[in-house]
């Protein structure tokens, strides 16, 4: 359908960008920017990520989570290799190692194939080595679809083809206003007004104050979460040939430290998930007083603070600690330890969190007087983002 119609997208990660994207192919004559208030694409969120494409494991069954998710994987593979972008199917383990994770194990498989898992096994402990040799567990699943990828090269690759398609990318461009005028919506970036008929907004870390311009409630808060990674030494980088993972806890929409191969040819583990008091940075101890302030003035933190204070503890502690960190990754790879591996990269988790303190675990996008806006898109945000992208303009102009 052509048309002439101005469109704007807030966020130039690989969310925005799919949407973008999705726009300019459905609706082409278009008038589009994406605004992006970094120097560079996938910034954030979209180039810190683990590079991992997700299969479907973990997400409650009938969620936009998992919906999204097994489309977007499908979607993901196709665009890769139509454009030459890594994609590996080096498979996973998530694997359990006591007695005590059985009923969470029985409960993930059973989620896992109701989500239609390409390939998904159930492994016992013989089986887990033949997949995995420096491995150790009682059982495991073994996903041998999941896949790494580049991201941030997915995104850039996005980047090009909205311009291809006629599309705008205007990097350095932060939204410092948006306001609503005779039926269409104005957005100020540093003194320029874009004036649009719809906006979507992918603002990831700043999605809630970015939601807040554009008069939509407060609820659900972001609260970053700091995601530390250790690269484990050349010496020991194949003694794991996927990935390996554990039994995630389900109080908690984070899936424990891990090892995963890059497309790089580098082993990392983790990450962690560590309270971040600057959304912007990712030096450890960083703080913004902006962003403190807005962590501590939001009631949902000091409640799931009260509920989760005791892991927050312990992740801090393993943050600084180097060997307590390892303890828990080594009941997985028991061959690598604190002295295998060194302190790598970081990245930043935007973590939404509802006024009664409670996490949220799904993707939420909300639509009101001509501005979408995806309000909280975490892991697997990246493996889904071609189908959130269908999703969300589905809405715009459903």
């Amino acid at each position: 359908m052509s048309t002439t119609e101005t469109v704007g997208v807030v966020g130039g990660g690989i969310v925005g960008l799919a949407v973008a994207r999705e726009i300019l192919s459905r609706r082409p004559g278009t008038s589009l920017t994406v605004l992006e208030a970094e120097d560079r694409l996938g910034a954030h969120q979209t180039g810190h990520n683990s590079g991992v494409v997700h299969a479907g494991i973990y997400y409650r069954p009938g969620s936009l989570k998992a919906t999204l998710c097994t489309r977007g994987r499908d979607l993901l593979r196709e665009y890769c290799a139509e454009h030459g972008l890594p994609f590996d199917e080096v498979g996973k383990l998530v694997v359990a190692v006591s007695e005590s994770e059985r009923g969470r194990f029985d409960a993930l498989e059973k989620t896992a194939r109701q989500n239609g898992v390409p390939g998904l096994r159930r492994l016992d402990g013989a089986q887990i080595q033949e997949v995995e040799p420096h491995a150790a567990g009682l059982a495991a699943l073994h996903s041998p679809r999941t896949a790494i990828t580049d991201f941030g090269a997915v995104a850039r690759r996005l980047g090009a083809d909205v311009e291809a398609a006629g599309g705008q990318v205007l990097l350095g461009a932060e939204v410092s206003a948006v306001e609503r005028s005779g039926g269409r919506v104005v957005v100020s970036t540093g003194g320029t007004w874009h004036t649009v008929d719809r906006l979507v907004v992918c603002g990831g870390l700043q999605s809630d104050r970015l939601a807040g311009m554009v008069g939509a409630p407060r609820s659900p808060a972001i609260v970053p979460f700091r995601g530390e990674y250790m690269t484990v030494r050349a010496a020991k980088r194949d003694l794991v040939r996927g990935m390996v993972y554990p039994v995630p806890d389900p109080r908690y929409p984070f899936l424990g430290v891990h090892f995963t191969r890059t497309v790089a040819g580098e082993l990392e583990v983790g990450p962690n998930a560590v309270l971040a008091l600057d959304r912007g940075s990712y030096r450890r101890l960083a703080v913004s007083p902006r962003d403190t302030a807005a962590i501590l003035g939001w009631p949902g933190f000091w409640r799931m603070a009260a509920r989760h204070w005791a892991t927050g503890a312990k992740e801090m502690f393993g943050s600084a600690v180097k060997s307590a960190y390892m303890e828990t990754a080594r009941r997985y790879v028991p061959e690598i330890g604190s002295a295998d591996v060194v302190r790598g990269r970081a990245g930043l988790r935007a973590q939404a969190v509802e006024r009664d303190g409670s996490l949220v675990d799904d993707f939420v996008i909300t639509t009101s007087d001509g501005v979408t806006s995806v309000r909280n898109a975490p892991s697997p945000a990246a493996t889904s983002s071609l189908a959130i992208a269908e999703h969300v303009v589905d809405r715009v102009y459903g």
